[in-house]
């Protein structure tokens, strides 16, 4: 840790700023796993009659760091607060993977300029992925040096050093590890609602050509088989009806372990063995998909039949240019053996449209693959390029316009097939987890399938947090509407 004094700015910097050139190195180091963590007792009670205020990006890996984030504060003595002009502390939980997210985040940063000024003793902070990125820190130096706090995604556990460095120095302090952080185990988390995420790995190794995530997260690092089964077993015991094990490869989970042979099947066995009743995961790469999870898979009990696979394009061409390092065909026959294993699975993936060089023919190869999986939905982007990238060196020539054009005729199609899928469930009885009210309509409850279908159904409110059992009676193209069918009528 080193301290860099005034020069041309008019603060001093508690200085460990991201670096993309140590970032991109692979190293052999050990990753350690830590079990000892403890809230230091001088910050124990430093949140007492002080509120927290955090808003989160991206995906389920930041909502989940989130959590323990939340965790670290009230364990510290701080409460939430939606109110940001009561807040103490503020921290923007950051998303890399997509400009528009990055370019939200700074659009917010200028709002909070102005109430930064009116309160002075507001710490704002910015963490997750956007912080591991070079250029965002510098940008963040040179135009909104008010920001008080920036740490990384491998050391949120050491959030208490860092805030009460930012309080008491009234300076930028700046801690983000460009090398893969150890594993902490053992870190508080709030948890809210009838569903948690598990984190069972971190970081990545694909290194795909439009990724900036295995530079912002780090190399694959597996939690201990033991560490993962007993933080699901806690839950279980807690009542959650939920979790979804995340990790941005799930199924290359156990890969570097160099001391046992245990595989993303095996921990999804040992897990399908715990009392809880619904478990998912996200996400998977089709490389590392293998014929023995698939076997677990399709013995279903509370392993549910949903599936997220990306497959980004369609097009060979553009899978090599984009290093996915499988073929249309290989995922073509994996999702058909997961269909023959797993006949009722439901299928959803990602897919990037106008990627450097798609021509229209290679864009049509991707709306045929589309065609012959019928997936459920899809998240669908229009690429932008991300800095630090092998991408971002390619020449992005499909022109805007055309890349608009291709993602709207891409979900037109992707929206037939939901709508279709959507139309079988008419007249079934299908088991709902019951989330809550419907975010448009209070008198509607809404909750999910087994196979993530979104449901809307009246009933009592004392139907939310509960499995019960729904008669599907019409199907719209995102969403499908059913009733209640009671103990009685079953």
């Amino acid at each position: 840790m080193t301290t860099k004094n005034k020069s041309d700015k008019d603060f001093s910097i508690y200085f460990q700023p991201p670096s993309l050139t140590d970032a991109k190195k692979r190293g052999k180091e050990d990753i350690k796993v830590h079990y000892n963590f403890e809230i230091p007792e001088d910050m124990q009670q430093f949140g007492k009659d002080k509120y927290y205020l955090i808003q989160t990006y991206g995906c389920q890996m930041n909502e989940h760091d989130t959590e323990t984030i939340m965790g670290l504060l009230e364990q510290m003595g701080y409460q939430a607060t939606d109110d940001r002009r009561q807040a103490d502390v503020i921290l923007l939980n950051t998303c890399a993977v997509r400009e528009n997210a990055e370019d939200k985040v700074f659009g917010e940063l200028g709002h909070l300029k102005h109430l930064k000024a009116e309160k002075p003793s507001l710490v704002l902070g910015v963490c997750g992925c956007m912080s591991q990125e070079e250029a965002v820190v510098n940008r963040i130096l040179q135009k909104h040096a008010f920001v008080d706090l920036i740490f990384g995604t491998h050391n949120i556990h050491r959030l208490p050093n860092l805030l009460k460095e930012a309080f008491y120095s009234k300076e930028m302090v700046i801690e983000v590890w460009s090398k893969e952080g150890d594993i902490v185990e053992n870190l508080p988390k709030k948890r809210e609602g009838i569903k948690a995420w598990v984190n069972i790995m971190y970081g990545c190794d694909k290194f795909c050509t439009y990724c900036i995530v295995p530079y912002t997260r780090g190399k694959e690092r597996s939690r201990r088989p033991e560490d993962v089964l007993a933080e699901v077993r806690d839950l279980a015991r807690q009542g959650f009806q939920e979790i979804m094990l995340l990790g941005q490869n799930v199924n290359a989970y156990g890969k570097d372990f160099d001391d046992i042979e245990y595989t993303f099947g095996d921990l999804m066995n040992d897990i399908s063995k715990i009392d809880i009743p619904r478990v998912r995961f996200t996400t998977s790469h089709p490389r590392d998909f293998d014929d023995h999870l698939i076997e677990v898979l399709a013995k279903k009990g509370n392993l549910v039949e949903q599936i997220h696979l990306p497959v980004q394009s369609g097009s060979n061409e553009i899978l090599k240019r984009m290093s996915r390092k499988y073929t249309r065909e290989h995922y073509l026959e994996l999702v058909a053996k997961i269909k023959n294993a797993i006949p009722d699975v439901g299928m959803t993936t990602d897919i990037i449209v106008g990627f450097p060089g798609e021509t229209e023919e290679q864009f049509e190869d991707t709306l045929s693959l589309v065609k012959e999986v019928k997936f459920d939905s899809a998240y669908t982007f229009i690429y932008s390029p991300r800095e630090g990238t092998p991408a971002a060196d390619m020449d992005d020539d499909v022109p805007m316009e055309v890349k608009k054009s291709r993602l709207y005729r891409l979900n037109a199609v992707l929206a037939e097939f939901s709508k279709e899928s959507n139309e079988s469930f008419k007249g079934k009885v299908v088991d709902v987890l019951v989330e809550g009210e419907s975010k448009n309509n209070s008198d509607v409850l809404a909750g999910r399938t087994r196979t993530n279908k979104l449901v809307h159904l009246v009933g009592p409110k004392e139907l939310i947090g509960k499995i019960v059992p729904v008669r599907i009676t019409d199907a719209q193209t995102w969403y499908i509407k059913g009733e209640w069918v009671p103990a009685s009528a079953v």
